[in-house]
């Protein structure tokens, strides 16, 4: 990639889900929990179509670059927010301004769904991740624990 770079942010289409589906495979190879992907490119688009969350990518020169997955929820605290369930631009184009395009543009789709807050999870050992919210004044809570139980 040369260091001009046109990116485009819009929201994903279902054409657009089987580069989303990778993109979101290298996400868990870089947390080194590929083993941990098993949701099926047909369970990504049918839960796509159904509604069951909302992706946005960039793209240069009509290549998708990164992408962001996220969903509606609600907070008894603070009332609706979107949940950011995955952010991910490629290596190759990183430091180019993308993931700064991508994560303003969710931001803005939050306002314009009246949400009060925004909520994701980083990995602790992830400093660029860290140092990227944290330059986006992005509170990082250290006293609340994961739970989950897998129904499968």
């Amino acid at each position: 990639m040369t260091k001009k770079m046109t990116i485009t942010i819009r929201k994903a289409k279902q054409e657009d889900l089987e580069t989303v589906h990778d993109l979101v495979r290298g996400l868990a190879i870089y947390e080194k929990a590929e083993a941990s992907f098993t949701a099926s490119l047909k369970e990504y688009q049918e839960d796509f179509e159904a509604g069951w969350f909302e992706c946005q990518v960039a793209e240069n020169e009509g290549v998708i670059v990164g992408m962001v997955i996220y969903y509606e929820t609600f907070s008894t605290w603070k009332g609706r927010m979107l949940y950011l369930e995955d952010f991910y631009v490629k290596e190759a184009v990183r430091r180019f301004g993308v993931g700064q395009k991508l994560f303003d543009a969710f931001h803005q789709t939050a306002r314009e769904k009246g949400c009060k807050m925004t909520k994701w999870q980083v990995i602790d050992w992830n400093t660029p991740a860290v140092k990227f919210y944290e330059k986006n004044n992005a509170i990082i809570e250290k006293e609340w624990w994961n739970v989950k139980i897998f129904l499968e």
